[in-house]
């Protein structure tokens, strides 16, 4: 079976439509409408293969933006590398190309559907068979297959043998697949060749299978449940599930590699990268203090003043420049938290959309940002949807975005009604970017009951009792920065978000916040285990203990700090190497 879009989609008006003809708006209804693909099946199609010749040693790379996501860290890595950037408006600028990337993200549908009615996914195969230096990334390598499964069945490029399916979540794996991961190289890959045993970034939920169809192609495979296809290679012609340009150090190596094949990299740095390590997160939260600076703060117990006479907001920093050195020191993931952003119009934080585009030129690992983002009717009346507000977000420099408040309310109102509506941010956010995309942050706090029948929530058995005695306790969520409780349980909405299409939940905790004596591990497991996407466990971690502790005791995927980052008491490189002499994988 092959995808037809390569030799179907050839009218005038097609072709003449160029991605500088959409705006933003446009682009969103493109990516929505894509999901009434009919396969057909045709003769495989003979691709030219040539050796690799290095020949294209100038400095201009062609990059195919199609809108979607965050990109801009692929811009941001191309141009750290001393290259510059020619962006694809037409399809003749596709075949015209000496070196093409193509950095996918998102949803496959929503893809295929831009490519086909801009008319540039014949102009892409076209490149492609005739071997010409290309780099697909991500959703770049997925689009290259016969189709995908997500959201279809969706006709695909057809330049590849395969079905891009959903990762089985069955044998306890999470879904997404979100984190660092080990590479099998399969062949002779060229741009892999400076990685060593090193892991690199991945964050999907669908992938493609190597077979006897496509095996001249695989030239590296990464193992979380089965053997996936991590990356391909045929001539001049590369992709990687993987994303190179939020892979630190390793993942610039295999761009370097790319946009220069002659290059001589340095030796390798051996590491022991065998499976998905557990990650090791840096968290700012992010707001103006009393003189109008955007600082890095940090709470107690979500309180950020200083208990001072001038009760003036704990500066712990600048965000850009704690974001650049927490890169340096080694954090997995770096996670902004604008926590004003529930009071304030996003769009309209032009500072901290600054912070994201700066930090995002030197930080090449995720960043997730949150604080606000939910549909909007600002001062004039213009109404913004989560969507736009998201949007912006992510072309500022953010690979995922966390939602807060309206998480609950959604939850809420399904809860209430049991009907998708499809217009929450979550389901918004999640159906154009792909699950990957959203973090639901809970903020939670305990609160003590007699037994488990006094409330409709779910509720656990308590190690010590509560202030009168009380034997068990339930998680009540609430909202505004924690500032107002809501009638759901953390279980009962971590269950709903991830049915409403969240592929992560950030798990906080009232009590826990600033006290350095460890993070909720009851609350980490009622939720870790309840849920098959990952958790990032946050809250109380204040020594090197308490990140073994939640890796060992629940089945979180991430551990989150900051204050003790902030200040310097805990050093990023003393938890890692605390976790590797525990026996757990971690990047170094």
């Amino acid at each position: 079976m092959e995808g037809v879009a390569c030799a179907s989609f050839t009218s005038s008006a097609s072709k003449s439509l160029s991605f500088s003809s959409l705006s933003q708006s446009s682009i969103i209804t493109l990516r929505q409408n894509y999901h009434n693909n009919t396969l057909k099946s045709k003769s495989p199609r003979k691709l030219v293969i040539r050796a690799s010749s290095g020949s294209s040693s100038g400095s201009v790379v062609t990059l195919l933006d199609y809108g979607a996501g965050n990109v801009r860290s692929v811009r941001n890595a191309i141009r750290y590398l001393g290259y510059e950037i020619e962006d694809v408006r037409t399809p003749k600028d596709i075949l015209n190309a000496d070196r093409l990337i193509f950095p996918g993200v998102g949803a496959f549908a929503s893809a295929m559907d831009v490519l086909t009615k801009t008319g540039m996914a014949e102009a892409l195969c076209t490149y492609i068979e005739n071997d010409r230096p290309f780099l697909g990334i991500c959703l770049g390598l997925q689009l290259l297959f016969d189709s995908s499964e997500e959201n279809g069945p969706v006709n695909g490029l057809g330049l590849i043998p395969g079905v891009v399916g959903r990762f089985n979540s069955l044998n306890g794996f999470r879904v997404p697949h979100i984190g660092w991961n080990a590479l099998q190289i399969a062949k002779d890959s060229e741009i892999l060749d400076d990685i060593g045993d090193r892991h690199v970034y991945f964050v999907h939920s669908y992938r493609a299978m190597p077979s006897n169809d496509n095996k001249e192609w695989v030239s590296s495979t990464c193992n979380y449940s089965d053997d996936f296809i991590a990356s391909i290679r045929r001539g001049n012609v590369h992709a990687v599930q993987f994303h190179p340009e939020k892979s630190g150090d390793v993942g610039l190596s295999v761009l370097r590699r790319f946009l220069n094949p002659k290059s001589q990299g340095s030796k390798p740095t051996q590491g022991k990268a065998s499976k998905l390590a557990k990650r090791v997160i840096a968290c700012l939260d992010v707001r103006t203090n009393d003189k109008g600076d955007l600082v890095v703060t940090k709470g107690d117990q979500y309180d950020v003043r200083e208990q001072t006479k001038e009760n003036e907001v704990r500066n712990l920093g600048k965000p850009v420049e704690l974001a650049g050195q927490y890169y340096k020191d080694g954090a997995d993931e770096v996670s902004f938290l604008n926590i004003t952003g529930f009071r304030d119009f996003p769009l309209g934080d032009l500072p901290m959309l600054q912070v994201l585009r700066h930090t995002s030129e030197n930080v090449f690992v995720p960043l997730t940002v949150g604080g606000g983002i939910r549909d909007f009717t600002d001062a004039n009346g213009r109404y913004y949807s989560s969507l736009e507000v998201a949007s912006e977000y992510f072309r500022s420099g953010a690979d995922k975005i966390s939602i807060g408040s309206d998480a609950v309310y959604a939850a809420e109102e399904y809860i209430k009604t049991k009907v998708k509506t499809g217009k929450s941010s979550l389901e918004q956010i999640s159906k154009v970017y792909g699950n990957q995309a959203v973090v639901v942050s809970v903020d939670p706090r305990r609160v003590y009951v007699q037994g488990p029948n006094d409330v409709q929530f779910k509720t656990i058995r308590v190690p010590k009792p509560g202030p009168n005695g009380e034997e068990y306790a339930w998680y009540q969520c609430t909202v505004n920065g924690g500032r107002e409780g809501r009638s759901i349980g953390a279980y009962e909405l971590a269950k709903v978000v991830e049915e409403l299409g969240a592929g992560e939940i950030l798990l906080n905790c009232i009590d826990c916040d600033g006290q350095g004596k460890g993070f909720d591990i009851d609350l980490i497991k009622l939720i870790s285990d309840a849920v098959s996407i990952p958790v990032i466990a946050s809250s109380g971690a204040g020594a090197v203990e308490h990140f073994s502790e939640v890796f060992m005791k629940t089945n979180a995927s991430a551990a989150l700090a900051a204050g003790i980052f902030h200040r310097k008491e805990v050093p990023i490189q003393s938890v890692k190497a605390h976790l590797l002499k525990e026996g757990i994988e971690v990047r170094i």
